[in-house]
């Protein structure tokens, strides 16, 4: 049996709510060294807890997700500030019942579920939209913005349930 193996690496839309808190707890912690000078335990410890926000807050303002198909599974890693990694989770390619980019027509008679959609991919619409659906299990819509060596890897595997147009 031949092994597939295909990665994936993919920067996620920065997130902007994180982004702003980020610079406004580094503005603060500033502040808050500054003022040091007048209120030196108070003006300590805030430097100290607006430094740390700004510090987490820092992992979530640049996220990525990295994609890996082995063997009819394919791992979702979503990797925070190029710096600290966390599996999400792993779909089996057998559980999947479609594959199709997502404003595609083969993908009508499955619009009308109610499924808990989770979001793996870039964030943003391009153009051409190089992001895909995946319907897995019948209780989960995937989205994700795979390479085309992973969806021919796929396609590989599964042709009848991988779209691709």
């Amino acid at each position: 049996m031949s092994e597939n193996y295909v990665e994936c690496l993919v920067a996620a839309k920065p997130s902007v709510l994180f982004r702003t808190l980020k610079y406004v707890c580094y503005f603060i912690t500033v502040f808050f060294v500054v003022s040091i000078a007048w209120t030196y335990i108070i003006g300590l410890l805030l430097a100290c807890i607006f430094g740390a926000l700004a510090y987490f807050c820092s992992f979530y303002a640049d996220t990525e997700f990295e994609y890996l198909y082995v063997d009819k599974e394919l791992t979702v890693d979503k990797v925070l500030a190029k710096a600290k990694r966390k599996k999400v989770d792993t779909f089996s390619l057998d559980k999947m019942e479609i594959i199709a980019p997502i404003h595609s027509h083969e993908l009508d008679s499955y619009k009308n579920r109610s499924v808990k959609e989770r979001d793996f991919s870039t964030g943003r619409e391009e153009q051409p939209d190089g992001r895909y659906v995946i319907y897995y299990e019948g209780n989960q819509k995937l989205i994700i913005s795979p390479s085309p060596e992973l969806i021919k890897a796929m396609k590989n595997n599964a042709p009848r349930k991988v779209i691709t147009y």
